[in-house]
């Protein structure tokens, strides 16, 4: 065995106090008395202190016998304080018994004190299932963050009592010191070295603190604790004794839990899971200690009110046990907390009220409806707000609170032209539609006064709809109108009853748009709203078109009429014809700034490839042609391949033979340029490609010698669905040219460099018989016409 375990394994039955004085006796050092430049404990190394121990095991001397050898040998109590600490820190390099875990504060607990039951593998809590509401309280013990476990770090409680395997550590400094470290035997006392032993099992630890203090000042620390003395002791509780309390009745796990010596009584609680929710009771939670109830616990203080006064500190050999619940109701709908409430005898709907948080903010507070079980059946009760405080619940009763309705009593509503539209209450002094007027703030002043309407709840809750002249009702013409609830006014605007005005301008300003119509808005106004002129624009002719709106006897042949200005660039107007210079626009008027004739933004082609200066050109005439700009390019260089030029036009390519347009530039394939078109002149292409209805489409070397079918075997010849006959190739200048046939001879298209050949697939004849169904025809057709000529021959 190590030395380490055997520390571990025999410091229970030997006090390291007793084994400390008899190492230092079985030690034989002797040193000169006269110089002692360290303490003999101080000349021990951890090796000696380590065997010197285990000599100590077989010394077999008593207590006694151990305290006269060492102060007969001269030693001091330091030197014994010392030489429990010395071997108090050999048997902290062990590690803990098993049984046991060490707390932040040097205070040790039974190992997993706190631990649940259904922690354990194959252990679960029992839960409610057969309900659709949860039991108020249940959540409470199945919180992990809230076990109630109790605080070590806190200072030992005053009113702690002591008892057995408590550890208690004395700490004496000042004149004196020494270090005693005392654990509580099971007969209840302490062991103090050449002391007898001190009784303090039942005590406080502020009793038991006097009790040993009290001792030691016969044991040799005279004063101690004393004013003047110069000697001061401390006394701590470092290692807590665990004991063990019982769980019966309708918990969830019942049993014999061990818990810390400050256990209270919701830290076992939540250790057997709390209690059961299906049968268990939250209110009736009785501690039984000898035999006798010394507290009744209620848990909805604790959940309700924070009150922890049932929640006292458990004693070894305590019963917990949880009743089974006598009454209990469901309270939902309109509540803050719907749940299962448990109910005491003397509680009434307003206490149940009270524990699910109160009404919510849109319960219907004028009664309650009650589903109660009777002895065959369900009835159905309703109770008035004024029988909530007296209503006492039964067992199996279910409450339901129900939600306002989505009306209102009192209220009258005001849209449309008046300056403050919406909701108001029907009251005394807003009784009227003219008082309704006055407190929306009035009428806008873009009313409708010559009819407003009213729309009207009726008692069947139809609604009907009442019109009437308003400014006859605000002039007093009329007699006022009279609101009822849930009563509508609305006040129409002018613009309701009219089409949107507005303006347009187009052509050339710098913003065209179509905006709202302004009063007294004139043709320059509307041209500054728009950005003003752009470039091109010709001011000396702005034209208005306008809306004929006199309707006539007769058919016009005009639809509208026109009006033309003359405008400046600083916005002055000049009137063409007979119009008028105070001339204002009108509702739905457009207005046209037209383009000056030879006003046009530049346009630019593209020639690229072999070309002496290729890029980009703009367009100087509108009879310029690709000749024209090919001789401004340059010219073209001698590698360029001409049968490959490549002409594309919005992105397409133009099938044109560049070689036709430079040999005769009156040829009609020398086509004008427009704007965006790009000339593409390559160099010659190696390259033929074979696609469509061959074995192997592919790309191969161009050859002079080659013709059409010597591509085609090139590409592995013909597919089964290839159609030969409609084969083709596409010049790389985008002209095609394809197979041509007249009688017997078939004359097959050139291919060039650059050329790509294309052979086509037959279409899929999706109506083609299938062999059984051809053969199955021709037996038709023979049954046919055997019928037929027998019939004949008849």
């Amino acid at each position: 065995m190590r030395t380490t375990d055997k520390l571990s394994h025999y410091s229970h039955l030997i006090n390291p106090f007793y084994l400390g004085l008899v190492l230092l006796l079985l030690t034989g050092i002797q040193q000169a008395s006269a110089q002692r430049p360290r303490s003999r404990v101080d000349q021990l190394s951890d090796e000696d202190v380590q065997n010197f121990y285990r000599r100590a095991q077989a010394s077999g001397l008593s207590e006694a016998q151990i305290e006269q050898a060492a102060m007969s040998q001269g030693y001091t109590l330091d030197d014994i304080a010392k030489m429990r600490k010395r071997i108090n820190e050999i048997r902290s390099l062990t590690s803990l018994p098993q049984n046991q875990t060490a707390n932040a504060t040097g205070r040790t607990l039974p190992y997993d004190l706190s631990s649940r039951m259904d922690s354990v593998p194959g252990r679960n809590v029992r839960k409610d299932t057969s309900r659709g509401l949860p039991v108020f309280g249940a959540s409470l013990f199945e919180n992990a963050n809230l076990s109630f476990e109790p605080n070590l770090r806190i200072a030992t409680p005053r009113n702690y009592v002591v008892g057995p395997d408590d550890e208690i550590r004395i700490d004496i400094s000042g004149a004196s010191t020494g270090e005693f470290q005392l654990k509580v035997t099971p007969d209840g006392t302490v062991k103090v070295p050449s002391l007898p032993p001190i009784f303090v099992a039942g005590l406080t630890i502020e009793q038991a603190e006097q009790r040993i203090i009290a001792r030691l000042r016969q044991g040799g620390y005279q004063g101690l604790g004393q004013a003047g003395s110069g000697t001061t002791a401390n006394v701590t509780l470092t290692n807590i004794r665990s004991i063990r309390v019982t769980l019966v009745g309708e918990v969830v796990h019942p049993g014999t839990y061990t818990i810390s010596s400050l256990g209270t009584a919701f830290n076992a609680l939540y250790l057997a899971g709390g209690p059961n929710p299906e049968t268990g009771s939250f209110r009736k939670i009785n501690i039984i200690r000898g035999n006798r109830i010394i507290r009744t616990i209620d848990l909805y203080d604790f959940i309700l009110r924070a009150d922890q006064r049932d929640n006292i500190r458990l004693q070894d050999q305590d019963v917990i046990r949880v009743a089974d619940y006598e009454t209990r109701v469901e309270l939902t709908g309109q509540v803050r907390r719907p749940a299962i409430f448990e109910v005491l005898p003397g509680e009434t709907l307003k206490n149940v009220l009270s524990f699910a948080g109160g009404f919510g903010d849109d319960a219907y507070r004028a009664s309650i409806t009650l589903r109660r079980n009777t002895t065959r059946e369900r009835r159905i009760v309703t109770i008035t707000e004024e029988q909530v405080a007296s209503f006492v619940p039964q067992r199996g009763d279910k409450f339901i609170v129900g939600k306002i309705l989505e009306r209102y009593e009192n209220r009258i509503q005001i849209a449309g032209a008046v300056m403050r539209p919406g909701d108001y209450a029907l009251e005394p002094g807003l009784e009227t539609v003219k008082q309704l007027i006055a407190r929306a703030d009035g009428l806008r002043k873009d009313a409708f006064t010559n009819r407003a309407t009213i729309l009207r709840e009726r008692t069947d809750m139809d609604q009907e709809n009442l019109s009437f002249d308003l400014g006859k009702l605000m002039r007093g013409e009329i007699a006022d109108i009279p609101l009822q609830r849930q009563d509508s006014l609305t006040v129409l605007s002018i613009r309701d009853l009219r089409e949107r005005y507005y303006v347009t301008i187009e052509g050339a300003v710098n913003n065209p748009d179509t905006v709202d119509y302004v009063n007294n808005m004139t043709v320059a106004d509307l041209i500054a709203q728009a950005g003003g002129f752009q470039e091109g624009a010709k001011p000396n002719l702005v034209e208005v078109a306008r809306r004929i709106r006199q309707d006539s006897s007769g058919v016009r042949t005009t639809i509208l009429e026109t009006y033309r200005f003359s405008i400046d660039r600083n916005l002055q107007i000049t009137p063409l014809e007979s119009n008028s210079p105070e001339f204002r626009l009108q509702p739905f008027d457009i207005v046209y700034v037209r383009t000056s004739i030879n006003y046009e933004a530049q346009k630019q082609v593209a020639i690229l490839g072999e070309i002496m200066q290729p890029g980009n050109y703009a367009i100087y005439s509108r009879e310029e042609r690709i000749s024209d700009l090919i001789k401004r390019a340059g010219g073209i260089k001698p590698e360029a391949y001409i049968p490959g030029a490549q002409l594309r036009r919005q992105g397409q390519l133009i099938g044109n033979d560049l070689r036709n347009v430079l040999n005769d530039p009156s040829a009609e394939e020398n086509l004008l340029i427009q704007n965006g078109d790009t000339l593409l002149i390559p160099r010659r292409s190696e390259i033929v490609t074979v696609q469509g209805g061959v074995l192997n489409p592919s790309s191969v070397s161009f050859k002079s010698e080659y013709s059409f079918n010597d591509y085609i075997s090139e590409a592995g010849g013909f597919t089964e669905n290839a159609r030969k006959k409609k084969a083709y190739v596409i010049y790389p200048n985008g002209r095609k040219d394809r197979t041509h046939k007249f009688l017997f001879f078939t004359s097959r298209p050139q291919v060039e460099p650059g050329s790509t050949v294309v052979v086509p697939f037959k279409p899929l004849d999706t109506n083609r018989l299938t062999a059984a169904e051809r053969i199955g025809i021709f037996s038709l057709l023979a049954t046919v016409s055997i019928a037929l000529i027998n019939v004949l021959v008849r």
